[in-house]
């Protein structure tokens, strides 16, 4: 359940030393950029039929080098080192949580305050979250295991 894993969370953080933290959020990063690369590459015409005008010309690199960093952070404290010894399955579980959760916020969030928010694109991204968490999260703790 969510409670026991965020307890876990918290205990492997307290209680591993700051170098295992620092290759869980190093081998998250990586793995969480790559992952959200190729989304982002593969559904660009997508973005651009749903969100149109909203989208910027240009991106924001310092704002999404923050989103990397502090998402990469999130997914190493909540899903990564709490999980790094549990069956594959759960650990992808778990991760998926977090991305139903984390997207979940933004999306819904989107959907209740902004005029003319598409709801496909909040169901599609809000998958790809699930998805996306789970894959970072089985991932990272099995590039964990390797470094």
């Amino acid at each position: 359940s969510l409670f026991p894993a965020l307890a876990r969370g918290c205990q492997a953080f307290e209680s591993r030393p700051m170098m295992l933290w620092a290759k869980a959020f190093a081998a998250t990063l990586v793995i969480v950029v790559i992952l959200d690369a190729i989304w982002l590459a593969s559904m660009r015409g997508f973005y651009r039929a749903q969100l149109g005008s909203l989208i910027a010309a240009r991106v924001n690199w310092r704002a999404a080098a923050a989103f990397y960093l502090i998402f990469a952070a999130g997914l190493a404290f909540f899903t990564v080192l709490p999980s790094q010894h549990r069956p594959l399955h759960e650990i992808f579980l778990v991760g998926a949580l977090f991305g139903l959760v984390t997207y979940g916020t933004y999306d819904l969030t989107n959907l209740a305050t902004l005029a003319r928010w598409p709801v496909r694109f909040s169901l599609v991204d809000m998958a790809w979250g699930v998805v996306f968490c789970g894959l970072a999260t089985l991932a990272g703790t099995q590039a964990l295991h390797l470094l």
